[in-house]
């Protein structure tokens, strides 16, 4: 079980622990940091890198340090600049390319599914593309229909690609280093809520392996899968259902492809109902592949099917006032709902009062 970092550090010296709380946009920024030093061949370049606002503050400081022709700026030409990323890629450099949002990665989608995650098979494994492309996802202050998206399951969707999406500052640095180091096309997702999230992260560099999930609090009731943000709302889910006596399992794929299906797996022998949360709509998404896998793993080795149900964007363009996002994104109460159904049956309905509190210290790492 992977505790809460506070409990698990308690009484430790920072220097025992070699760990300390930063945020996960600071936790991106010393990934760059490090990898750039380690490896001359890796550069970061995009649109407003060089900013003074620095992505969100991930770029910061970057180009004082490593140089214009390491940090730089770009025209906003998605699929111009992407033909620049794949090429140097092919060439031997290993470039981060960042794209400000995901929706706007669909003007480069022939360079990326028929360049870039399509070469190393093309050219018969002579030619790697070393490329990771960070790109930003989610809510904030009403993006609308054009500025929201999490369009992560079109890109599961390619072979050659490999995606993730880690929800905590420490999963954000060793991510972004072994995506970094990765001679494949790594579609790198972040979300705008979690970037002033705190986290313990080690100061050395590491590597968190992708295709690996984590089991972030284990539970015997109910195993919950929560993709990017969903995951700080399914741990808040887990406290109103603790309120009820339900455990709820809660697990973070972090990487959405290679998909790691048997760490899914043994939860849900365990629990016996599954409840795969998405930040993004339902239909043919991360979700229905997870359901889809569960199914035919139970099919194949004659074991019971578990109960299983989803969540996810309504089925409706992303809206812009508060109410209705409010409505359209999944949160911990309407996950702690449907998770109690689940368990205890539809005719047993509930709902976490209406003053219950609704925030929990985030997940902080593994430490």
């Amino acid at each position: 079980m992977f505790m809460q970092a506070d409990s698990l550090i308690k009484n430790i010296s920072q220097d025992q622990k070699g760990v300390r709380l930063i945020r996960y946009v600071d936790a991106l920024r010393e990934a760059f940091e490090q990898e750039m030093e380690r490896d001359p061949n890796v550069f970061l370049f995009g649109l407003d890198v060089d900013d003074y606002k620095g992505i969100q503050g991930s770029t910061i400081g970057l180009q004082e340090k490593f140089g214009k022709d390491r940090v730089f700026g770009t025209p906003l030409s998605e699929d111009a600049m992407t033909g620049v990323a794949i090429g140097a890629a092919m060439a031997g450099l290993r470039p981060i390319h960042v794209h400000i949002r995901m929706d706007f990665m669909l003007l480069c989608m022939n360079q990326l599914v028929n360049m870039a995650a399509k070469a190393h098979y093309m050219y018969n494994a002579q030619v790697s593309i070393p490329l990771v492309v960070r790109t930003m996802i989610g809510r904030s202050w009403g993006q609308g229909g054009q500025h929201s998206q999490a369009l992560h399951a079109l890109f599961m969707h390619i072979p050659g690609l490999k995606v993730v999406a880690p929800s905590n500052a420490n999963d954000a640095k060793g991510c972004m280093i072994a995506a970094i180091r990765d001679n494949n096309p790594v579609i790198f997702i972040e979300h705008r809520l979690l970037y002033a999230v705190d986290g313990y992260v080690p100061y050395q560099s590491y590597e968190v392996p992708l295709g690996k999930a984590r089991v972030l609090q284990e539970g015997d009731d109910i195993t919950i899968v929560a993709v990017s943000h969903m995951v700080m709302e399914a741990l808040r889910a887990k406290k109103h259902l603790e309120g009820v006596g339900i455990q709820a399992e809660i697990i973070d794929p972090i990487s959405l492809w290679p998909l790691d299906m048997e760490t899914i797996m043994q939860s849900v022998r365990k629990t016996s109902r599954l409840l795969v949360v998405d930040n993004a709509w339902l239909t043919c998404g991360a979700s229905s592949e997870i359901l889809t896998q569960v199914y035919e793993t139970c099919y194949q080795t004659g074991e019971n099917l578990p109960t299983m149900s989803r969540m996810g964007f309504a089925p409706t363009t992303c809206p812009t006032t508060k109410p209705l996002e409010n409505i359209f994104y999944p949160n911990s109460r309407t996950i702690s709902t449907r998770a109690y159904e689940m368990v205890k049956g539809k005719s047993n309905q509930w709902e976490p009062p209406a003053d219950a509190k609704t925030e929990i210290d985030a997940f902080k790492g593994p430490f």
